[in-house]
């Protein structure tokens, strides 16, 4: 079954792609190589902005398990040291090698990709609103979780705030007391959401799509000697994994022609599948997982009701990670990121998770009202800075929407799953 949410005709990711190789890379990918082109729905007459609220994830960082670099080098080397190496296996080592100096107490950190990402979203914010961002004496309150490469993010992107408004007033925030909604899911029915997984199933789709003979000739001079001393499916994940997350840095490596075109994909839909069913709208896991949010959107909600019954130009900024912003983006019902599917075969004509957990991805919620006398508050969305559908009535003017609706529909929501 397909929720209602989704569009008429699939997108074909294996045509996107093809066209653009790092999307393959899931919530490795680059922000910077997918942005939109910003031509944005003009507001209906009449209204402005004054109110943004906002929930964005660090941008591009080193891999974070202690072994994630390691576990790839180690059959490498052992490889070569017992001869079994092609030339182009000792050119991939090699490689490796010489980038794994990098990583050396810089697990989970910031990139200088990533610092760059922020710094581009924080100026197309203020550029975009100016009536918001570019207001004297704005108020501008911005809080991370406690992790480092969270806060380089929001400080990335608040130095931008700063400089197109040197009158901006911006409180920063950094505390475990914030953890609850920022970084941590809710309590109760989500955690008992995986009981129902078959996890066999999910085991037996990543087999089917994991062919490691080619790469394990194009890395190895000795069949045998591989089939005996190699894990050869894992080497070949773990391998896409570092390979794909060379777009983090500004130096690293392209080796991406390690993998064919199929390969490539193949390993993105292994992921598709696996964030899906972890953190999105599946049915696997009830279609529960979204709630795990539930603390991030009534925060939204609630800070809502106070700024906008303030009416004045101000701004809300959140900072975390990925597995907040794709629950969350799937619980408010942007777009077809809600998109409920059994098969997990078709998950990907339906579903692409680089659509919405690039390296500083981000929901935006703009606010607005009437220029003059009373009026409905209304509200668009953007996800990754591009409009995105809410699942209430629109206005006349695409992509806006009454508040009011909005907020009744999340609470509801909300509500039904307490219930």
């Amino acid at each position: 079954m397909l929720s209602t949410v989704l569009t008429l005709s699939a997108q074909n990711a294996r045509e996107e792609i093809k066209a653009n190789p790092w999307l393959a890379g899931s919530n490795y990918l680059d922000y910077d190589r997918q942005l939109p082109d910003f031509n944005y729905t003009k507001a209906p007459k009449g209204y402005i902005p004054f109110y943004f609220t906002h929930y964005g994830r660090h941008g591009s960082r080193w891999l974070i398990g202690k072994d994630d670099y390691e576990r790839v080098l180690r059959p490498l080397r052992k490889a070569n040291e017992q001869g079994k190496l092609t030339a182009e296996g000792k050119k991939t080592l090699q490689l490796l090698e010489t980038f794994n100096k990098t990583t050396y107490k810089r697990l989970g950190d910031l990139t200088t990709v990533g610092e760059r990402q922020h710094h581009g979203i924080g100026k197309r914010i203020a550029e975009h609103f100016p009536e918001i961002f570019l207001k004297k004496n704005v108020a501008i309150d911005a809080r991370s979780t406690v992790v480092n490469r969270c806060i380089l993010s929001m400080v990335a992107e608040c130095e931008e705030l700063m400089a197109a408004n040197p009158t901006a007033r911006i409180h920063n925030d950094v505390s475990e007391s914030l953890q609850y909604y920022l970084n941590q899911g809710h309590e109760g029915k989500v955690k008992g959401a995986d009981k129902h997984v078959d996890w066999q199933k999910l085991n037996k789709y990543t087999e089917s799509k994991t062919h490691p003979e080619r790469l394990m000739k194009v890395l190895f001079n000795d069949e045998k000697w591989a089939a005996d001393s190699v894990r050869q499916g894992s080497l070949m994940r773990h391998l896409f994994e570092m390979v794909i997350n060379m777009q983090s840095h500004e130096d690293g490596p392209d080796m991406l022609n390690l993998f064919t075109e199929e390969e490539r994909y193949d390993q993105w839909c292994i992921a598709n599948v696996s964030w899906y069913v972890r953190y999105a709208n599946s049915p696997m896991t009830d279609n529960a997982k979204p709630f795990s949010q539930y603390n991030l959107l009534k925060n939204f909600i609630e800070t809502a009701d106070t700024c906008v019954a303030l009416g004045k130009p101000q701004a809300t900024m959140r900072f975390g990670h990925e597995v907040c912003v794709m629950p969350l983006a799937c619980l408010m019902e942007l777009g077809n990121s809600n998109a409920s599917v059994e098969d997990l075969n078709e998950l990907d004509k339906h579903w692409q998770n680089y659509k919405i957990f690039p390296m500083g991805c981000n929901i935006q919620l703009i606010f607005y009202k009437p220029k003059k006398g009373d009026g409905d508050i209304l509200v668009k969305a953007l996800l990754n800075e591009r409009e995105v559908t809410l699942p209430v009535a629109a206005t006349s003017t695409p992509y806006y929407y009454k508040w009011n609706d909005l907020r009744e529909y999340w609470l509801n929501k909300l509500n039904k799953f307490n219930d």
